[in-house]
């Protein structure tokens, strides 16, 4: 039988709504080339310490209940990096506050959670650091088309005001047209062509790539 039919309508892995997972932190971040850039941060960090701290004091937690330990642990995690933040650009923090708040939630919808092991520290930090990095890339790769066809800037951290643009050509009317990208509208528009380019490139591509592999 078909696994789809299978799965659970509302919280299996083929439900509409676990496609929404990290969609809203991918919206939200990649509004400025500088928010994603912090949140890229913020992603390492979460991720990469809460795999590296569990690895490492399984023995002392809690058996019971490790969602809820690796929840809180992420938690604390990005409370830290957000105070870190906030000491070296107060203004900045109020910008990407409300999007570094879904990280955690982010982390156990992934199915972050899940991979975590203590048995071998290293792997479990590199394969941590590497969904970090993965959904980092998204991430950036979304601003650098947002904020330059839909602002016309182009955001990094740093300055008084907490972002510094390098260019600025809010004005120019040849830019009208695309500042629908820089709303989030735009960025749902985006998110979609991407997620089924990427649905296309899973279906006929990675198994004809796997096939090869094995002939070879």
């Amino acid at each position: 039988m078909n696994r789809r039919f299978d799965s659970h309508l509302f919280w299996g892995t083929h439900s509409p709504l676990f496609a929404f997972t990290g969609s809203g932190l991918i919206i939200m971040a990649s509004g400025k080339f500088a928010f994603a850039l912090v949140c890229t941060g913020a992603l390492i960090w979460v991720f990469g310490l809460t795999a590296l701290i569990f690895s490492c004091a399984h023995k002392i937690l809690p058996s019971r209940g490790r969602m809820v330990v690796l929840l809180f642990l992420s938690t604390f995690l990005c409370g830290i990096f957000m105070l870190i933040l906030y000491l070296l650009n107060p203004l900045l923090i109020l910008g990407t506050f409300f999007f570094l708040l879904l990280i955690p939630p982010c982390c156990m919808g992934s199915g972050f959670f899940e991979t975590v092991e203590p048995v071998d520290i290293a792997e479990s930090v590199s394969r941590a650091l590497l969904e970090a990095v993965i959904l980092s890339a998204i991430i950036l790769a979304l601003a650098i088309v947002r904020e330059p066809l839909g602002m016309g800037t182009l955001s990094l951290p740093g300055g008084l005001n907490g972002i510094v643009d390098f260019f600025d050509n809010r004005e120019t009317d040849a830019f009208v047209p695309a500042r629908i990208l820089s709303v989030s509208a735009g960025g749902l528009l985006l998110l979609g062509y991407g997620t089924a380019l990427y649905r296309y490139f899973r279906k006929h591509i990675a198994p004809r790539s796997e096939v090869a592999e094995e002939e070879l």
